[in-house]
C-alpha cells in the first residue's frame, strides 16, 4: 500500500478515535411543584415559576454528552411545536459546584422558548454528581462550548445561528468562548466579573477562602489563573456585539466591573452596550423579566438578513 494511502487511513482512524460518543437522548424533565421547593422564592418568584410549570408551549428535558470529560449534563430547553431554524442559545449558569438546578432556571428557560429560541444550559464537570472539578473557567470551558455541538448532534435546530447568555461566573465564561472564537451572533451577561484580581482585592475573606478550594496550583499560578479569567485583560478578541447587564445593587460583584470592560470596548470601537438595572441584585432577580427581554431583543437585533427571511 502506498505511503500515502497509509497515512492517510491513520489520519482517518485517529480522527474517528478522537471523535466524542453521541450525545445520549434527552429525558424529560418534570419541574416539581412549587410547595415541594423549599427555596423557591430564594431563586425565583413563586407565580413565575407556576406560568413556566404550568406552560404547554415549551418543553424542558436533560441529557448527558462529553466534550474531553466524562459525561457531564445539561437542560435543554424548545419551543413547542418546534420551530424550522430556531436559533440556539448556549446559557453559561451562575455559581460554582451545583446539583439539579433545572428548577430555578425554568422561568427564565420559558422566557426564551416563547421568542422562539432552543436554549441548553450545561452542568458543568463536577456538578450534580459529574466526574471531574469544576476549576471556575479552566478545563470546564470546553463542557460549557463542547454543549453546542452536542446540541446539534441531536438535530434539534438546524440554525447555524448562536447566541451567548450568562450569569455572573457563566458570563465570564462567555467571555472566554468569544476570546477562542466561538461562532457567536451576539452575546449578554448580567452580573459578570472582568477582572478577577481586582476582585479579589476587593473581598478579602473571599480571597483568602476560596482561590485554593476552585483554582488548582493557588497561589503560586495566580498571575496565570487570572489572566484567564480577566476579559479586562484581552477586550481585543471580543468582537461578537455584546450586551452588559449588572445591577446597581450587586453586592457580589462592583457594576464598575462591567463598566470598565464596557469602556475597554468602547474604546477599541466594538459594538457593546451596557445597562445597569436600578434596585437589582447580583443575578437580577428582581427584575429577571426585563433582564430576559433585553437580552431577548439583543439576540434578535443580530441576526442575519437572510434568517430574518425565513
Amino acid at each position: 500500500m502506498p505511503l500515502r494511502v497509509v497515512a492517510l487511513s491513520a489520519l482517518l482512524l485517529l480522527s474517528t478515535a478522537a471523535a466524542p460518543p453521541a450525545p445520549r437522548e434527552p429525558a424529560p424533565y418534570a419541574l416539581p411543584p412549587a410547595d415541594s421547593l423549599s427555596r423557591l422564592e430564594r431563586f425565583v418568584s413563586r407565580a413565575e415559576y407556576e406560568t413556566a410549570r404550568a406552560a404547554r408551549d415549551w418543553r424542558l428535558s436533560r441529557f448527558t454528552y462529553t466534550s474531553d470529560s466524562p459525561e457531564v449534563a445539561a437542560y435543554l430547553a424548545t419551543p413547542w411545536p418546534l420551530p424550522r431554524h430556531a436559533p440556539l442559545v448556549l446559557f453559561g449558569r451562575g455559581s460554582y459546584v451545583v446539583g439539579d438546578i433545572g428548577w430555578q432556571l425554568a422561568p427564565m428557560l420559558h422566557r426564551l422558548t416563547q421568542a422562539g429560541f432552543v436554549v441548553v444550559a450545561p452542568l458543568l464537570r463536577g456538578s450534580d454528581g459529574a466526574a471531574g472539578r469544576d476549576e471556575m473557567g479552566g478545563a470546564d470551558l470546553a463542557d460549557f462550548v463542547g454543549a453546542v455541538a452536542a446540541v446539534r448532534a441531536l438535530r434539534i435546530t438546524d440554525s447555524d445561528q448562536l447566541h451567548l447568555y450568562g450569569e455572573s461566573r457563566g458570563g465570564m465564561m462567555v467571555y472566554q468562548a468569544l476570546r477562542d472564537g466561538i461562532a457567536a451572533r451576539s452575546a449578554v451577561t448580567f452580573g459578570a466579573f472582568t477582572d478577577l484580581d481586582s476582585l479579589l482585592v476587593a473581598d478579602p475573606e473571599r480571597s483568602g477562602r476560596m482561590p485554593p478550594v476552585v483554582w488548582p496550583g493557588w497561589p503560586a499560578g495566580r498571575d496565570s489563573i487570572a489572566l484567564r479569567r480577566s476579559a479586562l485583560r484581552w477586550p481585543e478578541r471580543l468582537r461578537a456585539p455584546l450586551l452588559l447587564l449588572h445591577g446597581a445593587e450587586d453586592s457580589s460583584v462592583p457594576p464598575a466591573q462591567s463598566a470598565a470592560l464596557h469602556s475597554a470596548l468602547m474604546a477599541l470601537g466594538r459594538p457593546a452596550e451596557r445597562r445597569v438595572i436600578a434596585g437589582a441584585s447580583h443575578t437580577l432577580r428582581e427584575a429577571s423579566s426585563h433582564r430576559d427581554s433585553l437580552a431577548i431583543d439583543w439576540f434578535r437585533r443580530h441576526v442575519r438578513a437572510a434568517d430574518r427571511a425565513r
